[in-house]
């Protein structure tokens, strides 16, 4: 019997010896600090029908593939529920790190605050949030963006014109910011008068029917300020059709079509923002945030002016 309970004790002794050798000490998981191929981020985009965010996304796919981790995207197609939902999924999945270009600035809100329950670091991608916990913001500086739009105008127009400004979506951060820059510039122009001021959502076929209905009626129109090329383009066919082929257009993104556009002279201007720097800034930020390296609070991506 003596044996027995003596044999007994040594086999309880040693399981407790082996759990506590397998056992890891308070906070050295390391889940949450995966490696090449484990590390999930999730990229929840705006829209995939604009070219600037195709280029956006293909910019943070070739950064992941280099940093050998995984890459998920969304197209929430400018919709803001299907964006949350979307984002939601994405939290379902167990994405590690999440990458979020906002439809709406407040709409979002509520998702980021959900990926923050859940304990996921969220960044923004182009544009900002207006609510939840964010721990980068990586864009260039639509502020002076703007800025850099209007006062190239106001030089072209020698500092006196009527002028149309297409705005981009009502609630997103570009849109309001860029109209911010760009009225930093014209509105001390006592020469410059914007005379229609409209949303056309960041879409080409939006941007021609709002400018077709501005010059249906006031035709005397000496330049507009697109909040991004897809609405210069639209409205840069308006005019052409109305016959007005003197007017300068300056669009936002600088995409293919638009330099093109610049290069045959028929628009004057996009703001360079190199949408492929800023995936790939963003997946490099994501993999910084996953090693619980420091990261700055908003990192700036250049703007350059292309002109002819």
């Amino acid at each position: 019997m003596k044996k027995m309970f003596k044999s007994l004790i040594v086999l309880v002794i040693g399981a407790l010896i082996l759990t506590a050798c397998s056992t890891k000490a308070p906070g050295s998981d390391d889940s949450k600090k995966k490696g090449k191929g484990d590390l999930k981020i999730g990229l929840s985009v705006s829209t995939l029908n604009n070219p600037f965010f195709v280029t956006l996304k293909e910019g943070a796919e070739k950064e992941a593939k280099k940093a050998g981790v995984q890459l998920k995207t969304v197209d929430a197609q400018d919709d803001s529920a299907k964006q949350v939902n979307d984002i939601e999924d994405l939290i379902q999945q167990g994405v590690d790190v999440l990458l979020v270009n906002p439809t709406d600035s407040a709409a979002i809100s509520s998702a980021i605050e959900s990926a923050n329950s859940a304990n996921i670091p969220v960044i923004t991608v182009d544009r900002s949030a207006e609510g939840g916990k964010v721990v980068s913001h990586i864009a260039s500086d639509n502020v002076a963006g703007g800025k850099m739009a209007g006062d190239y105008i106001a030089k072209q127009l020698k500092g006196k014109g009527n002028v149309v400004e297409l705005e981009g979506i009502s609630g997103s951060s570009a849109a309001r910011e860029r109209g911010e820059g760009f009225h930093k510039a014209v509105d001390n122009q006592k020469g410059i008068k914007v005379v229609a001021k409209q949303t056309a959502s960041f879409d080409r076929a939006k941007g021609l029917n709002v400018m077709e209905n501005i010059l249906q009626g006031n035709k005397n129109v000496d330049a507009v300020f697109a909040h991004n090329d897809e609405m210069a383009l639209g409205a840069l066919q308006a005019l052409e059709a109305a016959g007005l082929k003197d007017v300068v257009v300056v669009g936002f993104d600088a995409t293919d079509d638009a330099q093109k556009a610049v290069k045959e002279g028929k628009m004057a201007a996009t703001v360079a923002q190199k949408p492929d720097m800023i995936g790939a800034e963003a997946v490099k930020t994501a993999v910084k945030v996953n090693k619980d390296e420091k990261v700055e609070k908003f990192i700036p991506v250049d703007l350059d002016l292309i002109t002819k």
